[in-house]
């Protein structure tokens, strides 16, 4: 139980020191309000049109699919660590979660969601 209670300590100073610099920003931060410091800063240059714009729906199915075989990807490794304990039972049951992934891999292939237009 005396492990949870540094972890505990750790959350409650990091919550108060991010808390009392947000608060220190605010209460002895410049106030003078101006319409210059109104407006978005892009890059140094003036922006111009709305801030928001519609992005097709590709670039989000795109980093969807990126994340989604990137992190099953990661599973490699603790299986790579532990191969020769698990024997042919370990072989066999990378075997079945890489024909998942290869299916789900051609699926999105077919659908034509890798396709970049």
């Amino acid at each position: 139980m005396l492990e949870y209670v540094a972890i505990a300590l750790m959350i409650v100073v990091s919550t108060f020191v991010a808390l009392s610099a947000i608060g220190m920003g605010e209460l002895l931060g410049p106030k003078k309000k101006s319409k210059a410091k109104d407006v978005p800063y892009e890059s140094g240059m003036l922006p111009y049109g709305e801030g928001t714009r519609r992005i097709p729906v590709r670039f989000y199915l795109i980093a969807v699919l990126f994340i989604l075989f990137d992190i099953e990807v990661i599973f490699f490794l603790p299986w790579a660590v532990v191969f020769r304990q698990l024997r042919i039972f370990g072989l066999i049951e990378m075997a079945v979660f890489i024909g998942i992934l290869l299916v789900g891999y051609a699926y999105a292939w077919k659908k034509g969601a890798l396709e970049w237009e």
